[in-house]
């Protein structure tokens, strides 16, 4: 219930105009005027939230830690935040993470509106992403899983918060493309003619031309993860046959992800694999499919999978 008298609106605890929910994210739009506007977010423990630059924008943006501890990651500094803990930029100008290490909330407030990137552009791409998966005989934390476990790996890594940033929307999205691959290629439980493998092959150019046509920054960038997660160390992968250091970290990241996902998840027509004969696989394949930094980093994160 919204009660309004003398120009004020007063709303009670847990009122909000507008929401949008994603898992280990709630986040509430609570006021907006003149382009100003205040979210509280709600993060779960181990769940990150991030924002970075973007063209034409020019915003005070300003973070007000409530409840919580999360460390505030920019550049290569980490920072634990609790609450009363607060920071704002005039824009930002690389990008930031905010990881819970326990579930806490803040909010965000922005002098230029950017709520609808929640409601819109981000939250569209990702429901998309989520139906192709199911539609390919994947279960709908598909998509999480590649994104927790590429985060991961590029933390370890070492990589910007840019890549960072990057890596945590391509690695979502990297199987978008597949919504517009026919449904009786990718449902086909058996093995593929080589014509229907030609119309597999493109779903990552699918991918790139779906994130390229938002002329979106960040989902530009995304797909460049998008566009080479089938590419292969050795040049042997897809669509352009890469190889070696022509290859996005981001997308080699995924590679290796994607491919130890795929071996131990359960589909329709087999049962996935062991976690140990998977380790193995990915072993097998360092320097010809996986990039020997990239795919030792995962195997040195083997008791956290």
């Amino acid at each position: 219930m919204i009660s309004k008298q003398f120009g004020f609106s007063f709303r009670k605890k847990g009122q909000t105009i507008e929401t949008v929910r994603q898992k280990g994210l709630d986040v509430g739009l609570l006021a907006s005027f003149d382009g100003t506007e205040v979210i509280h977010h709600k993060l779960d423990e181990g769940q990150k939230w991030a924002m970075g630059p973007a063209d034409e924008w020019n915003a005070l943006e300003f973070i007000y830690v409530l409840s919580g501890e999360m460390k505030f990651i920019y550049g290569n500094e980490d920072i634990l935040l609790s609450a009363g803990d607060h920071f704002h930029c005039e824009p930002v100008k690389e990008d930031i993470f905010l990881q819970a290490i326990i579930a806490s909330e803040f909010l965000y407030v922005s002098s230029q509106p950017v709520f609808h990137y929640y409601s819109h552009n981000i939250q569209s791409m990702k429901d998309l992403a989520i139906s192709v998966e199911k539609k390919d005989g994947y279960t709908a934390d598909h998509c999480q899983r590649i994104m927790e476990l590429s985060m991961m790996l590029g933390k370890k890594l070492g990589l910007t918060s840019n890549d960072l940033y990057t890596l945590n929307l391509g690695s979502f999205l990297h199987d978008v493309g597949k919504v517009k691959v026919p449904d009786h290629v990718l449902n086909k439980p058996g093995k593929l003619t080589s014509e229907e493998w030609e119309l597999m092959k493109k779903h990552t150019i699918y991918g790139v031309e779906i994130l390229e046509d938002t002329n979106i920054g960040y989902l530009k960038d995304a797909a460049k993860i998008v566009g080479q997660h089938h590419e292969r160390y050795d040049g042997t992968g897809y669509p352009f046959s890469l190889k070696g250091n022509e290859i996005y970290i981001g997308a080699m990241i995924v590679a290796v992800v994607d491919s130890y996902d795929a071996m131990t998840t359960d589909r329709v027509y087999r049962k996935g694999m062991a976690k140990e004969k998977a380790l193995g696989e990915i072993q097998k394949g360092i320097g010809t499919l996986y990039d020997p930094a990239v795919a030792k980093a995962f195997l040195e994160l083997a008791d956290q999978l």
